[in-house]
């Protein structure tokens, strides 16, 4: 297919969301390619336990480009054990000087139960304003949803669960099967 007929991969939803000390990543199943519903149960939330600290993380994006930068991510906290901030601004700063890491496609969402950042390839490491933190194709909806939820009695797990039930029923490229990881 030439690049002008290739109809585009979509669907994730990604969803972080921090509350009564408790930190939960979500993800959706659904990757789509146009119209199309490609897999329904891909697990896009993933613990990584560098050195003895558990840190989730969650992407939305190219799984291949995801995946590199999940590696790479593990290694600066091997590198610094314990300092989530700092392995995110240094995968940042690589991501945006680097050649061939420029070219990846993904976003991500990274806690290690305490901060909560956005990782982009423009190198933004971004905390989120309100605890909430959302990526992908329903990303504003779970977003929002979640975001009228935070004073509510829900845990962050059920903020998160319930958001992207919302998302779900909005995006057609976000579906009801999720990966759900806590810390704290």
């Amino acid at each position: 297919m030439s690049d002008n007929s290739f109809p585009g991969w979509h669907g994730t939803t990604i969803i972080g969301v921090r509350k009564g000390g408790q930190v939960v990543i979500a993800g959706d199943g659904q990757v789509s390619l146009g119209q199309t519903v490609i897999k329904g149960t891909a697990r896009k939330v993933r613990r990584l336990s560098p050195g003895g600290h558990d840190v989730l993380c969650g992407f939305a994006g190219s799984t291949a480009d995801a995946f590199t930068l999940l590696e790479r991510l593990e290694k600066k906290l091997e590198a610094a054990p314990g300092q989530l901030q700092r392995a995110s601004v240094e995968l940042a700063k690589d991501w945006r000087t680097d050649k061939y890491l420029q070219k990846l496609e993904a976003m991500l969402i990274v806690t290690d139960g305490q901060e909560l950042y956005v990782i982009t390839g423009a190198g933004d490491v971004l905390e989120p304003e309100h605890d909430v933190a959302a990526i992908g194709s329903g990303g504003n909806f779970a977003l929002a949803a979640a975001r009228a939820l935070m004073d509510s009695d829900k845990s962050a797990e059920e903020v998160a669960r319930t958001a992207m039930a919302i998302a779900a029923d909005i995006c057609v490229y976000t579906n009801g099967n999720l990966t759900v990881e806590t810390l704290g």
